[in-house]
């Protein structure tokens, strides 16, 4: 079949999709010389149409073509392509995370890319681009070699590109003397404006168009902005849209720092950034460098990426549970067993509600789990942590679907984490990456994100000392922390050398003279997160867990100058267990 011969015909059908779906995968299969799922695979196992699903979201579906290692594909009636996306998207798990999703309404093509780490692509085109070279050899390609369409950027590279973007609005607010608190909050505003819209929770282009409308009008800008805020805080009508109540406190105060026409031209170029494939473990650190003057100058230095931080968070927080839920499952597996084998109504039903009770009691339990990040800077630790107890829930989620058909939106929210966080500038945005990390999982995972509000507040981050009270200088107080199930974090590395010409002498006299005993004075700054961790394990009603290497002591701890993040690895990775 040629493209001339395959657009001509369906250009002319008129049919269901689900009349005509697998008619036309037939005819795409001839137009690119490839086989037909029955001709390689007959049983169905890797190739097939109607392949059966159980949904993340609860109950079965069926996706209308699969093959493993290539892609998922959905028809749809004409346009509703986003309703086809986001159901294949809950397929996802149940199909092997296919590199490809595939969406189609027999005339539109979407081709949506779904490599872990990378930046999501989306391929489109119509019956009339059909017979250009570039949309037959991406057509070709999904058939043949997916990971020629594997995006040529990773999210990693696409959210150094926006900071640093963002960076040069910054820089310009800063050489304009604007306060730095000021500038620090209304810069976090229009960042998350421009994850929402990206994210679909603002209108399509609502945010870049209210700017770029008003690149010559500095002083429209701020009324469009003010009005903005206030409406993403409140909810309602933003001119012919209406908005969702944002809440959480990010928009309760709807101040908006005045912008130059330059300094605008910069924040249009920012929103037309692809602000939904940002990473979060490494956001927070980039625009609190961005944000914070005295960091200005780490801007181009490491920092510690996703994968180093799992290394750390699965062993202290993701194994325990894990453990806990592999006990449950198998208890579940034989209460479903006994059901299903049950010879009257009454004992299937009896062990049906035994496995419920059984599954939803270690739901309950996810949705009840603490983590503190005593130094938890921009949010990092805390945002790695919140995805793998989604991804944990989920897991639990699909399990409970696909025995049962019953449907549940995770419990789990950001409000279950703690933080302590000496920057103010930090802490803020602390709050800010985790939502946005949230959000970003809860439609990567086809889920609808949270409604009125959208947002909860997050008091739970804290901005203070973490190992010091100094608000009586004569009389410092080692300060507490929140209770929490687990405590992760990568404390500040500071050498004892150094201690005095950073933080001044009263500071390091004061903290010295307050672990005494517990601490020898020439110990590290990390090291007193540390032995403060090892208190909390050690408190009445807690059984606590120290990971470390036969030999290493918690007691005078020195790094060496592998650094901090070394050092935790190798000595204390501390999980509090109530």
């Amino acid at each position: 079949m040629t493209p001339a011969a395959f657009v001509a015909k369906w250009k002319a059908v008129n049919l269901s999709e689900r009349a005509a779906c697998q008619s036309h995968f037939l005819d795409l299969c001839e137009l690119l010389g490839q086989p037909k799922p029955t001709d390689v695979d007959p049983a169905g196992t890797w190739y097939t149409f109607e392949k059966g699903v159980s949904k993340d979201t609860g109950g079965q579906g069926f996706a209308d073509v699969w093959r493993r290692g290539f892609f998922g594909w959905e028809y749809k009636k004409k346009r509703n392509l986003f309703d086809a996306y986001r159901q294949l998207s809950g397929y996802r798990e149940a199909l092997a995370n296919p590199p490809l999703l595939v969406v189609c309404d027999l005339n539109r093509f979407e081709v949506h890319t779904n490599f872990t780490g990378t930046l999501k692509e989306v391929h489109a085109f119509d019956l009339d681009g059909l017979a250009d070279p570039k949309n037959l050899a991406i057509l070709k390609h999904a058939f043949t070699d997916p990971d020629r369409l594997r995006p040529g950027r990773t999210q990693k590279q696409v959210t150094e590109e926006i900071a640093a973007r963002f960076g040069r609005l910054a820089d310009g607010l800063r050489a304009r003397g604007v306060d730095p608190h000021d500038a620090g909050h209304f810069l976090m505003k229009l960042m998350f404006c421009m994850f929402a819209e990206d994210i679909g929770l603002l209108p399509e282009n609502l945010f870049l168009e209210s700017v770029e409308g008003a690149k010559d009008d500095p002083d429209g800008l701020n009324d469009i902005l003010a009005e903005l805020f206030d409406k993403m805080n409140k909810g309602g009508r933003f001119g012919r849209e209406k908005l969702d109540r944002f809440n959480g406190r990010l928009f309760a105060d709807g101040v908006v720092v005045p912008l130059t026409k330059p300094e605008i031209a910069e924040l249009v170029d920012a929103a037309k950034c692809d602000w939904s494939a940002v990473e979060p473990s490494i956001f927070g650190t980039l625009f609190e460098r961005i944000l914070n003057p005295d960091k200005r100058s780490q801007l181009g230095a490491h920092y510690t990426g996703r994968t180093d931080i799992e290394t750390l968070l699965r062993p202290v927080l993701l194994a325990p549970l894990r453990r806990e839920w592999d006990a449950v499952r198998a208890e579940a597996d034989t209460l479903w067993a006994k059901a299903e084998k049950a010879k009257s109504a009454r004992a299937k039903a009896t062990n049906q509600q035994a496995f419920e009770k059984a599954v939803g009691a270690f739901l309950a339990r996810l949705d009840g789990v603490t983590v503190l990040d005593p130094a938890c800077g921009s949010g990092n630790f805390l945002y790695v942590a919140l995805n793998l107890l989604l991804d944990l829930e989920n897991e639990v989620l699909t399990y409970l679907a696909q025995k049962t058909g019953q449907k549940r939106f995770p419990g789990i929210r950001p409000t279950q984490l703690r933080g302590i966080e000496v920057n103010p500038y930090a802490r803020e945005l602390a709050q800010v990456v985790i939502w946005i990390g949230y959000l970003q999982w809860v439609k990567a995972n086809g889920f609808q994100s949270p409604r009125d509000p959208v947002l909860d507040p997050m008091d739970t981050i804290e901005n203070r000392d973490a190992i010091l009270d100094l608000t009586d200088p004569a009389n410092p107080k080692e300060p507490d922390w929140p209770d929490a199930e687990f405590i992760v974090g990568n404390p500040p590395f500071l050498g004892d050398k150094k201690m005095r010409g950073e933080l001044g002498d009263v500071y390091v006299d004061a903290v010295r003279k307050l672990y005494d005993g517990r601490l020898p004075g020439q110990s590290d700054l990390c090291c007193y997160w540390f032995e403060k961790s090892l208190s909390k394990v050690r408190m009445g009603g807690y059984e606590g867990r120290i990971n470390r290497d036969p030999g290493d002591s918690v007691r005078g701890c020195q790094s060496t100058n592998t650094g901090t993040h070394q050092v935790i690895r190798r000595h204390f990775l501390c999980c509090l267990r109530s």
